[in-house]
């Protein structure tokens, strides 16, 4: 599959692409193991596992998702108002899986998850800026501004608040699992308040699944 890039995607954009109905893997039919019985949702199962078999690493599925996002990460999807998925893999195995949605004159959501299989390393992105005229870029750490730590689900987090590419303007949370990094992030825009944000992320986290490899 080739890769989906949304470095600097304006949410504009990512709700045209996803509103086409690009979910990265909806044409798979591979097995995939049965769901849990307490955790990810039947529904959203399945497109958890079947990344997880491409990639061969663990993937987190979010077993909760702020209305009206789902974790759906095959087939088509509505929110109401524009939105939808987008799911992106890169040739080093590593994952977006990005959720949009908005609506005129209410305002717009979008959390993204992220995994780095085989590496704990933040990654490094391009920052772009004018100067008398020129593009300057520069690279500089994808997440920084370090806010402290969370723990919820087992999990223990770095918070970061200023993030690149798809996740800026939003408050990331970063962990590490068996030799891979991972985080989720929110858009802090409207109708969200910056706690509410904290807190949508605090009970993802709490709610995150870890799906492994069924072959």
């Amino acid at each position: 599959m080739s890769r989906i890039s949304l470095a600097l995607l304006p949410l504009v954009a990512l709700l045209a692409l996803v509103a086409s109905g690009c979910g990265a893997d909806a044409s798979s039919k591979s097995a995939a193991a049965p769901p849990p019985a307490h955790g990810c949702p039947a529904g959203w199962w399945a497109g958890w596992q079947q990344l997880a078999n491409r990639i061969q690493a663990p993937v987190y599925c979010p077993a909760w998702m702020p209305d009206p996002l789902t974790g759906q990460i095959t087939g088509r999807v509505s929110y109401g108002g524009a939105g939808g998925y987008v799911l992106s893999v890169s040739k080093d195995r590593s994952y977006l899986a990005s959720f949009a949605w908005q609506e005129p004159q209410t305002g717009e959501l979008h959390v993204n998850l992220r995994g780095y299989p085989g590496t704990t390393t933040i990654p490094t992105c391009v920052e772009e800026n004018f100067s008398r005229g020129k593009l300057l870029k520069k690279p500089v750490p994808c997440f920084t501004n370090r806010r402290g730590i969370v723990h919820a689900g087992g999990i223990t987090a770095t918070v970061y608040t200023v993030n690149q590419d798809a996740d800026l303007w939003h408050i990331l949370y970063a962990w590490r699992h068996d030799g891979s990094l991972y985080t989720v992030s929110e858009h802090v825009a409207v109708p969200l308040t910056y706690s509410q944000v904290v807190a949508n992320l605090h009970r993802i986290l709490r709610n995150l699944v870890l799906v492994t490899p069924s072959h």
